[in-house]
């Protein structure tokens, strides 16, 4: 089967495997193989491949050699992969601590294997770590062609969310400019960046906005970029009137933060507002508080609710839910 392939000479053939493998760049169902000299390493995506190698097609046989943490285990382990990082949520230590060993002695590529041991806290929105596997809890996260680097233990991260984000970010144009008022580490203001907008991107906690900022260098955005730390309450006297967007993702409080939402809003705003609800009524009360925040505002703005989507379940009856919401003023 014809598959895109890194060729490098042999004697750079482990350097070069191991810089693919850090972009999370390896096939692993394709063998490398090696002719005269030159070794042809798999890649599942040639328009990811930094422009310094050299990528081919080329027939490489399927790889039958695979084990996975299941086949050692005897059942399937529930994990997620962030970079190189992989996360458990196990109750049990002696099964948590089972699976890492599977993982370690499987092909799955892992550097690192925590289990979590506790919940999100605190407002800077992070949560404890058993270290299982390595001495590292910083990574790079790769998502619709954007590196994220974070470090698990001083930053909230959800590789879950990437479909939602994606969906808004397609929503950007050049030109906009957009308030991301919880930004975290830059999975929403990054790309908006990519596709053209203005972006100010705030967060309480000074790791995330370092963070933030090293993503944007990262994926050549910085200029379009502007990052800071602190209330996003504060940013008011600055942004008043300003966006043209606002992402809202702070689920369980962003209901405290409409007012400030509605003075950053330029004349036509869309606010992507997100909230955990019960399965009962799941989007009223986001956009009762939304009309709320409106009525006492100084602007005279039409509501427009675009799109109420479900994005995940939360808890029993309880969802992860989106307003997309237009406000226009009249």
């Amino acid at each position: 089967m014809t598959v895109p392939c890194v060729r490098v000479p042999t004697s750079e053939g482990e350097e070069t495997r191991t810089a693919l493998a850090e972009r999370d760049l390896l096939d692993q169902t394709h063998e490398i193989t090696v002719e005269s000299g030159t070794l042809y390493i798999p890649v599942t995506d040639r328009t990811a491949v930094p422009t310094a190698y050299d990528v081919v097609e080329r027939d490489a046989p399927a790889r039958t050699t695979q084990t996975t943490p299941a086949e050692i285990l005897g059942f399937e382990p529930s994990y997620e992969r962030l970079g190189d990082v992989v996360i458990l949520d196990e109750d049990d230590p002696e099964r948590a601590r089972r699976i890492a060993d599977a993982i370690v002695e499987s092909d799955l590529r892992a550097r690192t294997v925590v289990n979590r041991a506790s919940k999100v806290k605190g407002e800077l929105r992070v949560r404890e770590w058993d270290v299982l596997v390595g001495d590292s809890t910083e990574t790079v996260h790769r998502e619709y062609g954007y590196e994220f680097a974070l470090d698990i233990a001083e930053v909230y991260f959800s590789p879950r969310l990437a479909t939602e984000r994606h969906r808004v970010i397609s929503q950007v144009d050049a030109g906009e400019r957009v308030v991301d008022m919880f930004a975290g580490v830059g999975p929403f203001a990054v790309p908006m960046a990519g596709r053209g907008a203005a972006v100010v991107g705030c967060d309480l906690n000074p790791a995330a906005i370092e963070y933030l900022r090293e993503n944007a260098r990262r994926n050549g955005v910085e200029e379009r970029v502007t990052a800071i730390q602190g209330d996003v309450r504060d940013l008011a006297d600055d942004y008043a009137g300003w966006a043209d967007r606002l992402v809202m993702n702070l689920p369980h409080s962003a209901g405290e933060f409409l007012e400030t939402a509605v003075e950053l809003a330029s004349e036509e705003c869309v606010v992507h507002y997100y909230d955990i609800q019960h399965e009962d009524d799941p989007f009223g009360p986001g956009e009762r508080a939304i009309r709320g925040a409106v009525a006492e505002s100084d602007v005279d703005y039409e509501v427009r609710v675009e799109t109420e989507r479900l994005v995940r379940s939360y808890a029993p009856h309880e969802y992860n839910v989106c307003l997309d919401v237009r406000l226009t003023a009249r």
